[in-house]
C-alpha cells in the first residue's frame, strides 16, 4: 500500500507552494482580483468633462489657472472676470489671490491629453475672439506691472496716481473754502434775483443798472440824483427816459434799458445774469444740469430742447452758435444779444453737427463766452469739456478696436435707461437733500471732476488696453 502510494507520488508529485518563491522561472499561481469600487485613472470612459470643467464658462478647462484658494478656471475666463470686476479675488469663493496667477502646467497637460479635441476646438474659438484676446493681453500687462512693483490694488494706474493725489487734497481744501464762502451769506446779486423789484433800494437799482451794460455808467448820475428806487423804476417808460433828468438820447441804449425793464416787470425780480445768480434761483436745476451735461450731454441738450426751450435752450444755442460774427467793437458799446430770437438755418446746421459729433465743444464754447464774468470757473469748465471729449473718443476707439460696434445700440439703450432712472431719483429725493450737501455736490462737480478726469485720461493714454469699456 505504501509502495503504491510512493509509486503514485512518483508519477504525480504534489506541487510545493514554497517552490514558486525559490524558482524565478516558475510563474506564480494567480487568480482574478476583486473589482475595485473606484474608476481607474487610465480608463477614459470613466472620466467626464465635468470633472475638468471651469466654474465660469462650464466647459473644459483651457490653460487652467489655479488660485491660492485652490479653485481653477480657464485663463481667459479669469481675465474677463478681472477686467469686468477690477477685483483680484476668486470668482467663486471671493478669496483674494496673492501675487499674479500662473497656469497650472500639470493640470493643463492632463486635460490636453484626456480631451485633446475639445481643447483644440476651444483654443481656436478663443484665438478668433478679439474681445477675449484683448482681455488676455490686458491681464498679462497687469501681471507684468505687478511684477515690476506697481501696486496691485490699482492696476494700470500709472504715473497719474501721485499727481491726482496731490491735486485731490488741494481741491478738497478749495471746495470746502468755496462752500464756506458762498454759504456764509448772500451777496447783493443773490438778493436781487429773489427780492421783488418794488422793494429795491436806490443802491440796488444802481447795481441793476450797472449789470445792464458797461455803457450805463453814462446814465448813473441822474438815477442817483433822483434817488430812484424799485417803485419809481417800474414807472419809467420810453417818454420818461427821453426827457430830463435821464436824457437817454441814444436810441439803442434806451431800447436796451426798456427791454431790461420789461423783463424785470414780467418776472418781478432781477433775472439771473451769471452762474451764481442762476444757481441762487434754480439750485436744483443747476445741480441737475451740471451732472447731466457731464454724464450725457446729448440727452441733456435734447431734454432742454423738449422741456425748457425758451428759458435755457435758446440762450444756449445763441451763445454757442451766434447768428452774427463777433466784431472788434469794444465791450463798452456792445449791447445784449436777443437770445429769444428764432435761430437761422445756419445756426441750426452748425449746432446739429456739434451736437452729434462734439457735444462737449458746445459746453466749452458756452463757458468761453462767459470768460469775462467767471474767469477761473469758465477755465475749469473748458478744461473739463476737453478731457471728457478725449475720454469719449477713447471709449469709441475701444469699441472699434474690439469689434464691439454692433453692441453700441444696446449700450446706448442701457445708458438711456440708466440716465432716466437717475433723473427720476434726483427729482424724487431733491426736496429732502440739505442745502449744504447740494452746495458740496455742486462745487465738487464743478472744480473736482476736472482733476479726476485728468487722471483718467492719463490712464487711458498710458494703458489703453487695461481700461474697461
Amino acid at each position: 500500500m505504501i509502495q503504491q502510494m510512493e509509486g503514485g507520488a512518483a508519477a504525480a508529485p504534489v506541487p510545493n507552494p514554497l517552490s514558486d518563491l525559490s524558482s524565478p522561472l516558475t510563474p506564480p499561481v494567480t487568480s482574478d482580483p476583486p473589482p475595485s469600487p473606484y474608476p481607474r485613472p487610465s480608463a477614459s470612459p470613466f472620466i467626464s468633462e465635468d470633472q475638468f470643467g471651469c466654474h465660469c464658462c462650464y466647459d473644459v478647462l483651457v490653460n487652467p489657472t489655479t488660485l491660492n484658494c485652490g479653485h481653477s478656471f480657464c485663463r481667459h475666463c479669469l481675465a474677463l472676470w478681472w477686467e469686468s470686476s477690477r477685483k483680484t479675488e476668486c470668482p467663486e469663493c471671493r478669496e483674494k489671490w496673492e501675487g499674479f496667477p500662473k497656469v497650472n502646467i500639470l493640470l493643463r497637460d492632463a486635460v490636453e491629453r484626456l480631451f485633446s479635441e475639445v481643447v483644440g476646438r476651444r483654443r481656436a474659438e478663443i484665438q478668433g475672439n478679439p474681445k477675449v484676446s484683448q482681455s488676455l493681453l490686458a491681464f498679462q500687462r497687469y501681471g507684468d506691472q505687478a511684477a515690476r512693483g506697481i501696486p496691485k490694488t490699482s492696476p494700470g494706474r500709472g504715473a497719474g496716481g501721485f499727481f491726482s493725489g496731490v491735486l485731490t487734497a488741494l481741491t478738497c481744501v478749495a471746495v470746502m473754502f468755496l462752500v464756506y464762502h458762498w454759504s456764509s451769506g448772500d451777496g447783493v446779486h443773490d438778493l436781487l434775483v429773489s427780492k421783488p423789484v418794488s422793494k429795491w433800494t436806490p443802491e440796488e437799482v444802481l447795481f441793476w443798472l450797472e449789470h445792464v451794460g458797461a455803457w450805463t455808467s453814462l446814465y448813473k448820475e441822474p438815477f442817483l440824483q433822483e434817488n430812484v428806487n424799485g417803485r419809481l423804476l417800474l414807472m419809467l417808460g420810453d417818454e420818461e427816459l427821453t426827457r430830463a433828468p435821464y436824457n437817454i438820447d441814444n436810441q439803442a441804449h434806451r431800447r436796451a434799458v426798456l427791454a431790461e425793464l420789461e423783463r424785470i416787470k414780467e418776472l418781478g425780480v432781477k433775472p439771473p445774469q451769471n452762474l451764481w445768480e442762476y444757481k441762487a434761483v434754480n439750485a436744483g436745476k443747476s445741480l441737475f444740469l451740471l451732472y447731466a451735461l457731464k454724464s450725457s450731454p446729448r440727452l441733456t441738450i435734447l431734454y432742454l430742447y423738449l422741456f425748457d426751450y425758451s428759458e435755457t435752450f435758446l440762450p444756449f444755442l445763441h451763445t454757442c452758435c451766434p447768428a452774427l460774427s463777433r466784431t472788434s467793437e469794444p465791450m463798452e458799446d456792445s449791447l445784449p444779444l436777443n437770445h429769444q430770437a428764432h435761430p437761422s438755418w445756419r445756426q441750426w446746421a452748425e449746432f446739429l453737427v456739434k451736437y452729434l459729433l462734439l457735444p462737449y465743444q458746445l459746453i466749452a464754447e458756452f463757458a468761453w463766452d462767459w470768460l469775462s464774468v467767471h474767469y477761473w470757473t469758465s477755465r475749469f469748465i473748458i478744461v473739463n469739456a476737453m478731457l471728457l471729449s478725449v475720454l469719449e473718443g477713447c471709449v469709441l476707439w475701444r469699441f472699434y478696436n474690439r469689434a464691439e460696434i454692433r453692441s453700441l445700440p444696446q449700450k446706448m439703450w442701457g445708458h438711456l435707461w440708466r440716465m432716466s432712472s437717475q433723473g427720476f431719483a434726483f427729482a424724487l429725493f431733491w426736496p429732502v437733500i440739505p442745502q449744504f450737501v447740494c452746495n458740496c455736490l455742486f462745487y465738487w462737480a464743478l472744480y473736482f471732476n476736472p482733476i479726476i478726469n485728468i487722471d483718467l485720461v492719463v490712464q487711458q493714454l498710458m494703458h489703453p488696453d487695461t481700461q474697461g469699456p
